[in-house]
């Protein structure tokens, strides 16, 4: 585990900033944004009050300290340069917007990380504009839609990420349904090591999760999804146009997936955003195994040094209650 964390410096970014943006201006200022948890991103502003986005992947910018993962999986850790640019291409390709990647370096030339330098948005989060003019909300959201259903219209030849997907590869889970029961089974293992209240309905979580995946029937197309899709991970242009981020779990599964994370996220803003024709049984499986990791995941990462403790015991706490709930509503 990384023992001591440093953020970096405009003089650490100056020759990525260099590179990407050319000589003509220096780089004036440096700062690091919050939300991160598996990269770096910096804001970076240049002699001519310009600014950029530079994402760095390294050890020290990855809290989780999840070491190597399997590209097989669709659910592995999602972090790094490859996945970043494979899902650009693919979201540029769609037609959905992202911020533009204006230059991306693996070969440690001008830092000792992986690192890409994107165009910064300037109309601030999602997340933010819903809080701060609720009288714009719907048309927010009728746009947010809007780029939904570009990004899930399309579909690909079998489930995984876009990164292994789309260069000729396949995931090992034979299903959507099977990945997500799995993973909740050991999520369940791993929230009940760690929280007393997990524990004492183990095999009570563990028999629902297995009942519901018995009720999900054999599916043979998968979509375009996000994966982790919060009004967040939404950035708006100048001229208010949403803009997806933190785009590197960028993979084809299935859409009720999408939206059981969706609703999770955007609450009472998620009405503009349903689709008709969602599978409830996928639905009910999906929501139950999110909620399940969305403790473990939590309780695991402020094991290590993560600098905001506080807000991930406040999410592990509420979805504990909502997977309480939703088992004793099973039962």
């Amino acid at each position: 585990m990384t023992t001591a964390r440093r953020p970096l410096t405009a003089t650490d970014l100056a020759p990525l900033a260099r590179a990407a943006l050319g000589p003509a201006h220096h780089l004036t200022g440096v700062e690091r944004l919050r939300g991160g948890t598996k990269k770096g991103v910096y804001r970076l502003t240049l002699d001519d009050d310009s600014t950029a986005i530079a994402y760095v992947w390294s050890a020290d910018e990855d809290f989780w300290d999840a070491g190597p993962s399997d590209p097989r999986d669709p659910f592995s850790h999602g972090t790094g340069l490859d996945l970043f640019t494979a899902a650009h291409d693919r979201l540029a390709a769609a037609g959905v917007r992202t911020p533009r990647l204006r230059y991306a370096d693996a070969t440690h030339t001008h830092l000792p990380a992986d690192a890409a330098v994107v165009e910064d948005l300037t109309g601030g989060s999602l997340e933010d504009a819903l809080a701060r003019d609720p009288e714009q909300a719907p048309r927010a959201m009728e746009r947010t839609a809007e780029l939904l259903a570009t990004l899930h219209a399309h579909t690909g030849p079998c489930l995984g990420k876009v990164a292994l997907v789309d260069h000729g590869g396949s995931s090992h889970p034979a299903s959507c349904e099977q990945r997500v029961t799995e993973g909740a089974l050991r999520c369940i293992a791993e929230a009940a090591r760690r929280e007393p209240r997990a524990a004492a309905v183990r095999r009570e979580l563990e028999e629902t999760v297995r009942a519901l995946a018995a009720e999900v029937r054999p599916r043979d197309h998968h979509t375009l999804i996000h994966g982790e899709l919060g009004p967040d991970h939404v950035l708006l242009t100048s001229d208010g146009q949403p803009a997806l981020i933190d785009i590197e779990g960028l993979m084809y599964f299935d859409l009720e997936h999408e939206h059981v994370f969706l609703r999770l996220r955007f609450g009472p803003h998620y009405d503009a955003l349903r689709a008709p024709g969602l599978d409830e049984a996928r639905l009910r499986l999906y929501r139950l195994s999110m909620h399940i990791g969305l403790v473990s995941g939590p309780l695991t990462l402020i094991e290590g040094d993560f600098p905001h403790p506080g807000r991930m015991r406040e999410i592990a706490e509420h979805n504990l209650h909502q997977a309480l709930s939703l088992l004793k509503s099973a039962s």
